[in-house]
This record gives C-alpha cells, sequence and structure tokens, in this order.
C-alpha cells in the first residue's frame, strides 16, 4: 500500500507544475482560444475531427472542459461505480482542482484499507481451506487459484483497453509495468517480511515461462500486430505452464513418498529431498493452528454449555477478541474500532473457513446468512455492477432471481443442520468465500485504476507513462496486499509462486483473450501503437530484471534475503526516475 501511495504522490508533485504552467500557454493559443469563446457544440465538433482521446480535455479552456467530457466517448469510465472525471471536471468547480486531488487520494487510501483487509481476513483463510481441502501442494495453488484471484483485475483491464485500437498499446504497457512492479517490488517485499529458501525448480520454471511469454510480447510490439495464431498461442503457453507445475509436483511427491518409503525403518532421509528443490507441502499448514487450538482450550468453560442461535450470529459477527484487547496497545485499539464497522460489513457478506479451528469456523446462522448475500455481492459488483439493473426478458430483476435462491438454499442448510456439528459439505463455503472476496478485490482494484485514470488525465501523462506507473499500480494493488499477507502468514514460497504466476497468468490471458475479443468484434488483426522510446525502456527494463533474477538467486543458493529484497526495490527505484526522466523529456534519442 504505502509504495503505491508514495508513488502517486510523487507524479503528483512532478506534474504539478508541468500542468500549470500549461495551462498558461494554453490560454494564449489562438485555437485553444477561439473554442473557448464558441459554443459547447463547436468544441466538441472540433475535438472528434481530430481525435476521441479523453487526454485533450485538458487543452481546453476550464468553462468547457465538463461538456468535453461527456460529449466524448473516450471519457466513459465504465471500469468502475464512479466517473471521476465527471467529479474533477463537471462537479467540482475548475478551481478547486487541489481539493480534488486531495479528496481522491484520500478516497485513494480508503480503498486500500479495503483491499488489504478483504485481502488478509477473507481471501487468503478461504485459499489456504481451498488449498488443504484439494491437497493441493502451495506452488499449485499459487498459480491457480491466487493467480485467478489478482488477475481479475488485470484481465478486466486489459480486454477493457483491447476494445479501443487506440489503447491496445497501453493494456500491453500496463502488463509489461505491472510485471516489473510484482518482480521486484511485490517480490523483494516478500523477502524483506519473510527471508526464505526459493524452491529451485519451481523458481526456474516461473522465470523461464514468463521470459518466454516477455519476449513472445515484445516480438507483438515490435512487429506491431498479432495473429489468431499467436493470440491462440498465448493462451495455449499458460495452460502448458499450468500442466507443467501439476506434473512436477506429482512427480517430486512420488519420489518423495517413494524415499520415504524405503528408508521409513529408519529416521534418516537423504538431503536432497530437504533441500530448497522441495515443495511447499512441507511446510505445516498455517503453523499457528496449533498454539490456536491450545490457547482457545485454556478458555473453554469447565461445564458444557450450549449456545442459542442468535448468540452464535452475534458471536460470529464480532470482529473484536477482548482478550486480545486487553493485551494490545491503544494504536492496535484505535485502528480496530475504525476498521469494525466495515469488517462487520465484510463478515455479513463473506463466509471464512478456517481448517484449523476444532469446527472449522462453521456458524450456522451466519453462513445460512451467508447463502442470501454472497450471491447479491456477486451480482452487484461483477463488472462494476452493470447487472445490478438487469432483466431477465425485460420483466424480471436478476437481483431477485438471485435473492430468492438464495432464500431457499438457506432455508435448506438452515433446517438440515445443527450449531454444534459442521456438515459435510463446509468446505464449499470456502470456494463461496474465495468467489466473493476476489469479486471486492477486483471491484476495489478497478475502482482504483478509474480514480488513477482520472488522475493521469488531469497531470497530462501520456499513455505509457500512465500504463506503467498508475495503472500497473492499481492493477497489482491485489497481488501486493495477497502475497505479502500469505507471506506473513508463513507461506513465502506461495506468495513468491504467486508474483510469476499470477503475471504470467496476466500477461497471457490479458494479451490472449483481449485479442481474441478484439478479432472476433472487427474480423481483423489488432494493431499495437508504440509510443516512442519508453515503450522499449519499459520492455527492456522487464526483461533485465528478469535475466538478473535468473542469475543471481542461484548464485545465492537460492536464499531470498533481504539484500535480494534491497536490490530489487532498487532496481524498480532506478527503472522508475529512467521512466519519468524519459517522459519529461530529458531522455531522448539522439
Amino acid at each position: 500500500m504505502s509504495p503505491t501511495v508514495y508513488l502517486s504522490l510523487l507524479l503528483v508533485l512532478l506534474c504539478h507544475q508541468r500542468v500549470t504552467s500549461g495551462s498558461h500557454v494554453l490560454r494564449n493559443q489562438p485555437g485553444v482560444g477561439i473554442a473557448g469563446r464558441s459554443s459547447n457544440s463547436t468544441l466538441v465538433t472540433m475535438y472528434h475531427s481530430s481525435s476521441d482521446e479523453c487526454d485533450h480535455v485538458m487543452n481546453v479552456s476550464a468553462a468547457d472542459r465538463c461538456a468535453f467530457v461527456k460529449s466524448t466517448p473516450d471519457c466513459n469510465m465504465e471500469d468502475g461505480f464512479i466517473n471521476y472525471l465527471n467529479v474533477a471536471f463537471c462537479l467540482l468547480r475548475p478551481s478547486l482542482t487541489p481539493l480534488t486531488i486531495t479528496l481522491c487520494i484520500i478516497w485513494l487510501f480508503f480503498l486500500f484499507f479495503i483491499l488489504g483487509l478483504t485481502a488478509s481476513k477473507f481471501f487468503c483463510p478461504n485459499l489456504s481451506a481451498i488449498s488443504t481441502s484439494l491437497h493441493l501442494t502451495h506452488n499449485v495453488a499459487g498459480v491457480t487459484f491466487l493467480a485467478l484471484g489478482n488477475g481479475a483485475p488485470d484481465i478486466f483491464s486489459a480486454m477493457a483497453a483491447f476494445s479501443r485500437p487506440h489503447t491496445a498499446g497501453l493494456a500491453v504497457g500496463a502488463l509489461f509495468g505491472a510485471g516489473i512492479f510484482v518482480t521486484t517490488v511485490v517480490a523483494g517485499s516478500v523477502a524483506l517480511v519473510k527471508p526464505f529458501a526459493v524452491a529451485s525448480r519451481p523458481f526456474l520454471r516461473d522465470v523461464t515461462f514468463y521470459m518466454v511469454a516477455v519476449f513472445w510480447t515484445f516480438v507483438m510490439l515490435y512487429r506491431g500486430t498479432t495473429t489468431l495464431g499467436e493470440t491462440l498461442g498465448y493462451i495455449g503457453l499458460y495452460v502448458i505452464y499450468v500442466l507443467t507445475v501439476i506434473i512436477s509436483a506429482y512427480i517430486y511427491n512420488r519420489q518423495k513418498h517413494s524415499v520415504n518409503s524405503s528408508v521409513r525403518s529408519t529416521a534418516h532421509v537423504p538431503a536432497e529431498f530437504h533441500s530448497s528443490d522441495s515443495s511447499d507441502d512441507d511446510v505445516p499448514c498455517l503453523t499457528g493452528g496449533t498454539i490456536q487450538q491450545e490457547y482457545e482450550s485454556e478458555y473453554r468453560p469447565l461445564l458444557p454449555y450450549s449456545e442459542s442461535t442468535t448468540q452464535i450470529l452475534l458471536r460470529s459477527l464480532n470482529p473484536v477478541d477482548l482478550r486480545k484487547w486487553r493485551r494490545k496497545p491503544w494504536s492496535w485499539r484505535v485502528l480496530k474500532v475504525l476498521k469494525t464497522p466495515l469488517e462487520v460489513l465484510l463478515l455479513l457478506c463473506i463466509p471464512v473457513v478456517d481448517p484449523d479451528k476444532e469446527d472449522r469456523n462453521w456458524s450456522r446462522p451466519l453462513n445460512c446468512l451467508h447463502l442470501i448475500t454472497a450471491p447479491l455481492v456477486c451480482v452487484l459488483t461483477f463488472q462494476s455492477g452493470i447487472y445490478g439493473g438487469y432483466m431477465i426478458h425485460g420483466e424480471f430483476p436478476l437481483w431477485l432471481l438471485v435473492l430468492l435462491l438464495g432464500l431457499f438454499l438457506s432455508a435448506i442448510v438452515f433446517c438440515t443442520t445443527t450449531n454444534d456439528c459442521p456438515p459435510r459439505y463446509h468446505p464449499l463455503f470456502a470456494l463461496l468465500g474465495f468467489i466473493v472476496s476476489a469479486g471486492l478485490i477486483s471491484a476495489a482494484a478497478s475502482e482504483v485504476v478509474s480514480l488513477l485514470h482520472m488522475l493521469g488525465v488531469v497531470l497530462t501523462l501520456s499513455n505509457t507513462v500512465l500504463g506503467l506507473t498508475l495503472l500497473a499500480w492499481g492493477n497489482s494493488i491485489g497481488d501486493c496486499f495477497s502475497d505479502i499477507t500469505i507471506a506473513r502468514q508463513g507461506y513465502p514460497r506461495m506468495a513468491i509462486s504467486a508474483c510469476f504466476g499470477g503475471i504470467i497468468f496476466n500477461m497471457l490471458f490479458g494479451v490472449g483473450l483481449g485479442c481474441l475479443v478484439q478479432m472476433v468484434k472487427t474480423h481483423s488483426y489488432v494493431q499495437f501503437e508504440v509510443e516512442g522510446l519508453l515503450t522499449w525502456i519499459l520492455a527492456g527494463s522487464l526483461g533485465l530484471s528478469l535475466v538478473l533474477s535468473f542469475v543471481i538467486v542461484p548464485l545465492c543458493r537460492f536464499h531470498l534475503g533481504r539484500t535480494y529484497g534491497i536490490f530489487l526495490l532498487l532496481f524498480y527505484a532506478t527503472f522508475l526516475l529512467i521512466a519519468l526522466l524519459t517522459e519529461f523529456g530529458k531522455i531522448h534519442m539522439a
């Protein structure tokens, strides 16, 4: 969260003088002065004839920007619940632009807070429960479930960008920028939070596949177009990647089982099966589980006590543990009070299954309520709520049908279960919680993307720098929170696997599905518009970071320590500095 906020504030400071000076120059330009004195229709016609890009809104007079935003198709922000361009140019006066940016930064902090809380309290525990129920290794879970949850904003953003020819290059730039951010900032943060020995073969496999994907995309950018075969190959490459992960995990487990069986009479196991090549299934699931059970058993009542259904519901909706409350400092208590209302709302909507608890966090009244609220949240948040008002055959609202089905399922579960014993299908609630939490992360991240896009328009940033900075940061927020949280909970290997597995998924499916949808709509090949030197700096920096990781990590005997984490953060800071200097014209081709 903090790196993204600080980088956003840095761009605001760098661009403030640029915007101010640009406004004074534009006031003295004859063309702009004539447009400002003419009618709104004349203004719109002039700009529609030249370009429909929303970036030109800062080139018109302040009084005509609202009309320009409302009449320009490129300014229609369909990826979020709020049209921030209308807020900036229509709702608030031009003189209040600093206030607009300040309010956006505050709202940005709140969205970050929602992302962090959803990831740590709901998304990650359900992911752990699903992995435990399916007996998946952490590497496999990282490149499938976690990659899918983290990649939802990137996929939707890429498909939206590919729907317009002049923004197709922006989608590739955003995916490249997100790749650099995740493989440096997020991976470096994981190494700083939890130094560990990375699984050598999975690490080399992930880096190799990602380098192939990056080189493939680089060739497409160089050629400026892509074919249907390349698009299908993109999607097929990720399928091959997942199959490679599953097969390699299966081979390793068979080898380990064979060695353990052959030496069962002794306590010695060959050292090669305790090396960094081992999978994450050697790590116990949530090492604090046993401590948690002992802690709860200490406070268990001596005499049998049965809670009523109402008491169970109220206890399940209470996010404050009074035993922790007494031991925590006042700063923790203040933060807990501030986030309690949001946490209660999330508890009402998202089920959480905890395999480390004796009852697996089963709450009969609350889980029955989840069958009503969780599907409604999915309908109302999917693709920024476009299905919230959808009418089936123009007569019956979709949300009402989902509500009735939820009530029916809730009644069945409530009548066929008890308060004390969870049903056999209780792990399915983990899947429901995973879907809802991933949907909320996607919706909040899309809102962040829309908000950062508005800041980019106000600060007059180019498409390429917008993609590699603001959009990349916004699309990577879910990855950042999820992976760092998983590392703190004792799963650094799953987190580092998700760092590479997630961005491989985002690039291959984002570019693949985006190009495929565009080809189906237009019945022609997709054209990429490369925006000068900055695009090649972006592609070269991503390739260099992967090559350096491919060389340095084996030299460090596959141990990711704090030194490696600091190196990755410095690499990203250097790349960002070069990119910004190029954007502002300080670095250019001879």
